[in-house]
């Protein structure tokens, strides 16, 4: 499973006072942590504010880049600030969140995803709404892969985010994200999943035992890949744990090795 590290996002209010300050040391900081604990990607949101975004982007790229060699991931809506990013990276090396099967976004994202030779964060939503059910997903799903196909990109490089929602309000929807992690694993021609992990537990106490618990679910639901908080106590132990029973892990040398090494 890749792991996703989330923490530089301008929506927090600790790193968009950062982002606003042009504060390098701490964003650095961030990005080093993360990579200390073992996320595979780290995740860049600048959207601070729409007027001073695509500037920021290009700002935090260059400075997590400058601290870390790990891929980037670019989170962004708006297509100046994801170009921003993304044309100071290696082609084929990042991640682009998101596109969905809105037609609007399609049209303003999915190209970069092309140029860029990135990976994709593809939303099952479409121009009718948030899906409730299974088939609203795979509709949806279905649309972004007629315009991914026609634009030739792999579909092992597009992972699927089923749109988990908060069980405090909508209980039936972890259900129906974990049937369709199994369905696309089965179904969508090499596709992975990943999920925005945190969601599941919004407006709930005590939060990481449901993050924790829901991921080694989804893990064994065939989850790829996880836009997390790698610092979280004892995630990187569930992430590593999971992959051991899930036979991502052969003979548990990563898990065995991450306990030599006092990670556990």
């Amino acid at each position: 499973m890749l792991v996703i590290g989330e923490r530089i996002n301008a929506t927090r209010k600790r790193i968009g006072a950062a982002f606003a300050a042009h504060d390098a040391a701490l964003i650095q900081e961030e990005a080093r942590k993360q990579t200390d604990a073992g996320a595979d990607y780290i995740d860049i949101n600048a959207a601070y504010s729409p007027d001073t975004e695509t500037g920021l982007m290009a700002w935090a790229v260059e400075t997590v880049r400058a601290v870390t060699d790990k891929p980037l991931a670019i989170d962004s809506a708006s297509p100046e600030a994801a170009r921003a990013g993304l044309a100071l990276l290696p082609k084929g090396s990042a991640f682009l969140n998101s596109i969905s099967g809105e037609q609007a976004r399609l049209d303003a994202m999915l190209p970069l995803a092309v140029e860029f030779e990135t990976r994709l964060v593809a939303l099952a939503m479409d121009d009718t709404g948030m899906p409730t059910s299974t088939s609203d997903r795979w509709r949806a799903i279905e649309r972004i892969f007629t315009a991914t196909d026609k634009a030739g990109v792999p579909r092992d490089r597009i992972f699927i985010d089923p749109l988990v929602r908060p069980i405090s309000t909508n209980p039936e929807q972890c259900i129906q994200a974990l049937q369709m992690m199994r369905e696309i694993k089965e179904k969508a021609g090499g596709a992975g999943t990943v999920v925005g992990l945190s969601n599941i537990s919004f407006g709930l106490p005590a939060r990481r035992h449901l993050n924790r618990t829901f991921l080694a679910m989804a893990a064994m639901a065939g989850l790829s890949a996880a836009i997390i908080d790698p610092l979280e106590p004892d995630m990187m132990t569930t992430v590593l744990a999971a992959a051991c029973l899930t036979l991502d892990d052969t003979y548990c040398m990563n898990y065995i090795t991450a306990h030599r090494a006092g990670k556990l």
